[in-house]
């Protein structure tokens, strides 16, 4: 998936630094990625630690992560899968308000793959409520749904905005590929919580920290994903169709700082590891001053090319170089 923020080029960089801090065997550790997005970091560690505690405030990433981290045994899926593919398509909520020839003229789908995404949301839930799937199953479809429509989806990386004609990729047909997950030895933990909230209720070894670095609202950019998973009736605002979304404080200005050293103060983990960069809300020193007050301190970083959504029609993104930023504290 194409993800503002994604670590997928950096897991391993956060997982070398990691272990040279913490040593090369994480076996007995408990291991938490705060705010979890789409699960990447916390789906590095998985295997090679006790437990993963996974959270993040966002709908669609509580499902992803309720999969990609939560499920860690065999489970049943190929029929399944089949079965979704195989259905005809119906004209329901996102064929109407997001689709190609719907009602609201909103190009983020083909009339096609919105009638499919339509029909295979529909049929999972009905799955669930006459209890033909159980909940590990649920939320590997409601997943695999999730990325495979993202690959159709008619935008430049996020759902900010749809593209003004049909793109290559959207106009192909969507095919719902299983969300593979990592199995393991040991269960897992996923939340959908506020980060301040939740720190104050969880303790662990190693806490990983990904906050929002700017004034982007991933609830905004996203909410198609989450109105996907959710499978609710609003009434969409505006061209873009937006639904009301959860507004973080880290996203912000003026909060952002009080509400950094909160949670650094709250963290019952020995060992914290902040990702944030060159562009950041919080310059590098102010975070610095804060992690420094309560133990040791000290910094990684590495230079990469990210990427950015590009509003253009002719790009689906551009790579922009910046200099992450990992942060690493050792808690007194």
């Amino acid at each position: 998936m194409n993800y503002i923020g994604s670590k997928h080029k950096l897991s391993s960089f956060i997982f070398d630094t990691v272990t040279s801090v913490c040593g090369n065997d994480l076996s007995q550790n408990i291991f938490c990625d705060l705010f979890a997005g789409t699960g990447i970091v916390g789906r590095t560690f998985k295997p090679h630690v006790k437990q993963v505690i996974a959270n993040d405030v966002e709908f669609y990433s509580y499902v992803l992560n309720r999969n990609y981290i939560g499920n860690y045994t065999e489970i049943t899926s190929e029929n399944l899968l089949s079965q979704l593919n195989d259905l005809e398509g119906e004209k329901g909520f996102i064929f109407n308000n997001y689709s190609e020839d719907g009602e609201a003229g909103r190009l983020y789908f083909t009339s096609e793959n919105g009638q499919k995404i339509d029909a295979a949301r529909q049929q999972i839930e009905t799955w669930q409520k006459n209890a033909a799937i159980d909940e590990n199953q649920y939320y590997f479809l409601l997943a695999s749904l999730l990325e495979s429509a993202d690959k159709v989806a008619n935008t430049a990386s996020v759902y900010g905005a749809f593209l003004k004609k049909i793109k290559t990729s959207a106009a192909k047909k969507i095919v719902i590929c299983p969300a593979t997950f990592q199995k393991t030895d040991h269960s897992h933990h996923v939340f959908q919580k506020d980060s301040n909230i939740l720190i104050k209720k969880i303790e662990g070894d190693i806490l990983y920290l990904d906050p929002p670095y700017n004034a982007r609202q991933y609830g905004a950019n996203y909410h198609l994903l989450n109105t996907i998973a959710k499978k609710d009736t609003f009434i969409p605002k505006g061209k873009t169709g937006l639904r009301t979304y959860y507004k973080s404080d880290y996203c912000k200005k003026g909060e952002v700082l009080q509400s950094f050293t909160e949670l650094i103060e709250n963290a019952q983990f020995k060992y914290i590891f902040l990702s944030y960069n060159n562009e950041g809300l919080m310059s590098r020193d102010e975070v610095k001053t804060v992690m420094k007050r309560f133990g040791k301190y000290s910094l990684e970083t590495k230079k990469y090319q990210r990427f950015k959504a590009d509003k253009t029609e002719s790009r689906n993104h551009k790579a922009d170089a910046t200099v992450e930023y990992l942060h690493i504290l050792e808690k007194k």
